[in-house]
């Protein structure tokens, strides 16, 4: 079982389930959980591996990655939790879109913040150098160096430092486990790309985040029951970059889906 947290509207029935990233932790939404906890039902999950669910798992144990989602609708099921509007940052967006593939229905709206849609050519250099140096180099200096191409400007250096210190909580045994997995994650992505998502989804993505914006806006181009919102400031991590605005496109979104 997942470690998790959860904070109980006295009113409201809908439920927001929140996924961080690769080397993050249900930290990175320390930004968003006051205001949520105002409107819906919010569940925090640490990904197999992270954080506090770090001591779940064998150290041994590779990882396949629907095993990843599947830890979190597991968790929901153990809650009573039926559906939810699922929110995710980065490497957690694809996590969600698992999700989704698994137990279609379950999402009442998807929000993907930063996200990753595909591997292009300057992503697969990254992945293959990691992988031919992940034996010679520590692994920090390839997530830092990964930390200063997604998230290059001085403006972001919170959202860079909050990325790098979640990444040696990691450690590198589990930064290898994800690593194994990114052949798996690229055909994923390839499927999704291809397919839509069973619920409505919102992109927020950085105005800077320039790894990642022009494939997000092209892919909403061909994919119906999507829409994408720009956030002015901000780099790959927007809801840790521009808080307010993030949570406030977010929770304005969720609302016009509930009714």
């Amino acid at each position: 079982m997942l470690y998790h947290k959860i904070f109980s509207h006295k009113s409201s029935k809908s439920w927001v389930v929140f996924v961080h990233g690769a080397g993050g932790s249900n930290v990175v939404w320390f930004r968003q959980l006051r205001d949520f906890k105002k409107h819906f039902n919010v569940l925090l999950v640490d990904l197999r591996g992270h954080g506090k669910s770090k001591s779940h798992y064998s150290q041994e144990e590779m990882y396949r990655f629907e095993e990843i989602a599947l830890d979190v609708i597991k968790t929901m099921d153990y809650l009573h939790i039926e559906k939810a509007h699922f929110v995710g940052i980065s490497l957690g967006c694809i996590v969600i879109r698992a999700i989704d593939k698994l137990a279609p229905g379950r999402a009442v709206s998807i929000i993907l913040g930063g996200a990753v849609v595909q591997f292009n050519k300057r992503i697969n250099v990254l992945v293959t150098m990691a992988r031919l140096l992940q034996s010679i180099l520590p692994y920090m200096w390839l997530y830092k160096l990964n930390a200063w191409i997604l998230i290059p400007s001085k403006k972001h250096a919170r959202s860079r430092k909050l990325f790098i210190n979640e990444a040696i909580r990691l450690g590198e045994l589990e930064f290898k486990k994800w690593l194994h997995m990114s052949d798996e994650i690229r055909h994923n992505l390839k499927e999704f790309i291809m397919k839509e998502a069973s619920a409505p989804v919102l992109y927020l993505m950085g105005e800077k985040d320039h790894m990642f914006l022009p494939m997000v806006s092209e892919l909403v181009k061909k994919h119906y029951n999507s829409k994408l919102e720009v956030i002015r400031n901000s780099g790959h991590v927007c809801n840790i970059d521009q808080p307010l605005v993030f949570n406030q496109r977010c929770i304005q979104f969720i609302k016009s889906i509930s009714g």
